[in-house]
C-alpha cells in the first residue's frame, strides 16, 4: 500500500496543518493517514470512448471495509473485475477529493456492458 501512501501525502499532511500541527512526525502522519483511509472511498473510473471524445464511466465504489483488496493489488484486481483497460482511481473522504491514480492492464475489456454507477 505504499503506493497509496505516496498520492495521499499531501492530503494527509493539509489536514494535520488544518489542524494546527505544521511540523507532525512520521507517526503523527501515520496515525491520520489511517484514520483518513477509513473514512475513505476508492471509486474506479474506465475511460470510454464517447462519439468523438472520451468520457469517464464509473465502475464501482467502495468503501474502507471492501477496499484492501484493490488496494493491495490494483493491476491484478482491476484485470479480474474488469478486464483491461484506461482506469482511474479516485480517492475521497467524504466530499474531499484527496487523489487519483492512473492505471493500464492489457487485456480483453470486460466492463462494457456494466452499468455506470455515476460519480
Amino acid at each position: 500500500m505504499d503506493w497509496v501512501w505516496e498520492i495521499c501525502k499531501d492530503y494527509v499532511l493539509k489536514h494535520l496543518r488544518r489542524l494546527g500541527d505544521n511540523d507532525p512526525s512520521q507517526e503523527m502522519q501515520q496515525q491520520a493517514f489511517i484514520e483518513i483511509m477509513s473514512e475513505a472511498t476508492v471509486t474506479v473510473l474506465v475511460q470510454e470512448p464517447w462519439h468523438n471524445s472520451v468520457r469517464f464511466k464509473g465502475l464501482a465504489k467502495y468503501d474502507a471495509s471492501t477496499m484492501m483488496p484493490l488496494l493491495s493489488d490494483p493491476e491484478n484486481f482491476l484485470l479480474e473485475h474488469f478486464g483491461g483497460g484506461k482506469f482511474k482511481l479516485n480517492f475521497h473522504q467524504g466530499l474531499n477529493f484527496m487523489a487519483t491514480k492512473n492505471f493500464k492492464p492489457e487485456a480483453e475489456p470486460r466492463w462494457k456492458d456494466l452499468p455506470d454507477i455515476g460519480y
